[in-house]
């Protein structure tokens, strides 16, 4: 192990993991290490991930977010047959449950054939019934191509690929300052200094503090947290693919869900409630210090008051089984709370920026030397391959990166 790298990417989640395997491809010789404050790779946003390979159907036209999630997507299945990880296009199902979603479902179609999404097509309840037996609705938005996978399998398949192109991953090192000295980037942690010529940031839920670290201006991160049930096994065995609610173009989350997972299991929700720890993936997680952050920024203050019934009913969703099945049930009204068995959880990382606006897009901030991913939700698993490429370019441009003769 060396302390010294050309670049170094913090952050051992999927989006750094295929940042440092695309510069590796892109640039042989480099030396690059990755490094994480967690004792193994994907330990929050990817390993808590739903696992669904997103076709494209909700991104505005033109977006990094759409144009990455096709060309990731693509990329992503690829990787998955040359190592063996197994993924299934089990398809989506979006549903209008009443007339008054109904005419929301011709503008998802629009944008998904917008973004190059093959085979959606809008059913009624006949077609529903075929694809989804037990589904009640009025219409639907049907995308085939949607799949799902495990994205953690995915993550331990790059950090193999990133150390056989010799890449290093040093795990259990919190950054705790990056610094400028000489003309290199010294990144302290708590198993010692690194240096680099050139850094690259992909934080997740730390991002912004990474970000001002570097004295870097960007939107803060609000975690949200997400909670899902488990159907039990006979309840699991009436749902065959994904099923959707039609969304609500205000709010980034897609509300509560039907997930067939690779594995065979079926995760019902997620609801979307105010994390009171960055990484609290419990009720109980508290962070004084994380909850004063969020409730002091005037941008989180402005989209409370701008949601606040919204997250009202995702708060009484949380602590109100009842109420959680009664949104489960528009779907599937043959559901009972003995079919809800308690389910894992994830945090979302939402950028929120000071005038109370979701980041919704990709983005990416920083300076001559430093690159930040400032935020990178849903579908940033799908389109991870792609962000990588994106990010291995940038680097290239900003850093001047040359490849070293082996």
């Amino acid at each position: 192990m060396t302390d010294r790298s050309d670049v170094l990417v913090v952050g051992a989640g999927i989006v750094g993991l295929a940042t440092a395997r695309a510069i590796l491809r892109s640039k042989p010789g480099l030396k690059i290490a990755i490094v994480d404050k967690e004792p193994t790779i994907a330990a929050h946003q990817t390993g808590h991930n739903s696992g669904v390979l997103h076709a494209g159907v909700y991104y505005a036209p033109g977006s990094r977010k759409a144009a990455m999630c096709r060309a990731g997507k693509t990329q992503l299945e690829a990787f998955a047959a040359e190592h063996g990880i197994p993924f299934e296009r089990c398809g989506k199902l979006i549903v209008a449950v009443d007339e008054s979603e109904a005419p929301k479902l011709t503008d998802l179609l629009a944008r998904a054939q917008g973004n190059g999404v093959t085979g959606a097509e809008l059913v009624g309840p006949e077609r529903m019934k075929e694809i989804e037996p037990h589904v009640v609705g009025v219409k639907a938005l049907w995308s085939p191509e949607t799949g799902v996978i495990d994205f953690r399998r995915v993550a331990e398949a790059l950090a193999a690929d990133v150390e056989a192109a010799g890449g290093e991953i040093l795990l259990g090192r919190r950054v705790t300052a990056i610094k400028e000295m000489s003309g290199e980037r010294i990144v302290e942690t708590t198993g010692g200094a690194l240096t680099a010529r050139d850094v690259i940031v992909c934080a997740g839920l730390q991002a912004d503090r990474l970000a001002a670290m570097t004295g870097t201006p960007g939107p803060r991160i609000v975690p949200f947290r997400g909670d899902y049930y488990l159907l039990r096994p006979e309840a699991a065995a009436i749902v065959r693919a994904l099923i959707y609610p039609v969304p609500d173009p205000r709010f980034p989350f897609l509300g509560v869900h039907f997930t067939r997972r690779i594995d065979g299991e079926v995760w019902a929700g997620p609801n979307a409630v105010l994390a009171f720890a960055r990484e609290g993936y419990r009720r109980r997680d508290i962070s004084p210090t994380d909850m004063a952050g969020v409730l002091t920024y005037r941008g989180f203050l402005r989209v409370a008051g701008k949601y606040m019934s919204t997250g009202i009913g995702e708060m009484w969703r949380d602590f109100n089984k009842r109420a959680f099945l009664a949104a489960l049930r528009r779907f599937i009204p043959e559901l009972t709370r003995a079919d809800l068995l308690p389910g894992p959880s994830g945090v979302r990382a939402q950028a929120i920026d000071i005038r109370g606006q979701m980041i919704d897009d990709f983005a990416v901030g920083g300076s001559a030397h430093v690159l930040h991913v400032q935020n990178a939700p849903s579908p940033a698993a799908t389109a991870s391959l792609a962000i990588g490429d994106w990010l291995a370019h940038a680097a290239s441009e900003r850093f001047g990166l040359e490849s070293h003769p082996a």
